[in-house]
């Protein structure tokens, strides 16, 4: 039954976003910052804060997921929020099988 479950995930076309949630020790971080930031635009801090992590952590994260461009940023005053791009919304479903998969791995 399992196995199933393994061969679904690689039948999914976005290679790099399964990299990036799977193909990572931190996969389970990066999407604990992408649920944060689909429901609102948070600052680092505020993700830090929120997922009781440390905020080289949330940057470290924060940057991968910007550089393949699923979150986008504005900076305000002084601080830099990160919102879900068009790219994330356009791959959202995928997104769910892929974090459904890890969640399922434990």
């Amino acid at each position: 039954m399992k196995s199933k479950k393994h061969l679904g995930i690689w039948q999914i076309k976005n290679k790099e976003l399964i990299n990036l949630i799977v193909g990572r020790k931190g996969g389970e971080t990066t999407t604990k910052i992408i649920d944060k930031i689909l429901i609102k635009p948070y600052n680092i801090n505020q993700l830090s804060k929120m997922l009781n992590l440390d905020y080289k952590t949330v940057t470290y994260h924060i940057e991968i997921i910007y550089e393949l461009k699923y979150v986008e940023k504005e900076e305000f005053k002084n601080s830099t929020f990160y919102y879900p791009s068009k790219k994330l919304f356009n791959c959202i479903d995928e997104y769910k099988l892929i974090k459904e998969f890890i969640e399922n791995d434990k």
